[in-house]
């Protein structure tokens, strides 16, 4: 359900993908390198995390991890 911060249970999206290292696959690898990087947006949106990727000059396979995790994190 979403709530006042416009974000599901309240958890912006970037904090939320950096809680996903040492999950498996493509989601956990995007996951581990945004946790890495200081100049990940932890508390910013999806749009924030597309924004980062752009400036890393990300492959397709990172861009649809992204992807999938704003899934996921749409569905919590």
């Amino acid at each position: 359900m979403e709530q006042e911060t416009g974000t599901p249970r309240g958890q912006p999206f970037g904090a939320w993908l950096v809680s996903q290292t040492g999950r498996s696959g493509f989601i956990g690898q995007i996951a581990e390198a945004a946790a890495g990087d200081r100049n990940f947006p932890r508390t910013g949106d999806v749009e924030a995390a597309k924004k980062w990727l752009q400036g890393r000059r990300a492959s397709g396979d990172d861009w649809e991890a992204l992807e999938d995790a704003e899934l996921d994190w749409l569905s919590l």
